[in-house]
């Protein structure tokens, strides 16, 4: 993740994105869920959360925003 505080702060937010309400899901048929909640996606595809843990970009199959 590029630092808030780096010239590179435009391109990071056109890459990178929040949720305040997400479904993380590890498989295609959404019933694997490993996280409910906040969420940011990094540029690089790994997914943090609020506590500061980090899932693989591999682990993930796809993000669900809650309206």
């Amino acid at each position: 993740m590029v630092s808030p505080n780096s010239p590179l702060g435009p391109i990071r937010d056109a890459f990178e994105r929040e949720y305040d309400d997400a479904v993380v899901y590890a498989d295609r048929e959404s019933e694997d869920v490993l996280h409910e909640g906040p969420v940011r996606i990094g540029a690089n595809g790994w997914v943090e959360l609020p506590s500061g843990r980090l899932i693989s970009p591999s682990a993930v199959h796809h993000v669900d925003e809650r309206p």
